[in-house]
């Protein structure tokens, strides 16, 4: 289950790469990274899940703060 959530999130990154000029873009770029989120805790990979915070932090900063 964890692999396909992964995988979902990973698609879903690569969309949000192509759609960062829309509105869309860092609202797919937080769901995939929370979608990624679980496999990296699921695999004890501490630094990517720092990584992922932070990036989803500084999304949703770019979505509601800026």
């Amino acid at each position: 289950m964890i692999a396909a959530i992964a995988w979902a999130g990973s698609v879903t990154m690569v969309t949000a790469s192509f759609l960062m000029a829309t509105q869309w873009g860092p609202m797919l770029a937080v769901a995939g990274l929370l979608m990624l989120t679980t496999q990296s805790v699921k695999t004890r990979t501490h630094n990517l899940t720092a990584l992922n915070i932070a990036s989803i932090l500084g999304f949703l900063y770019s979505i509601f703060g800026a």
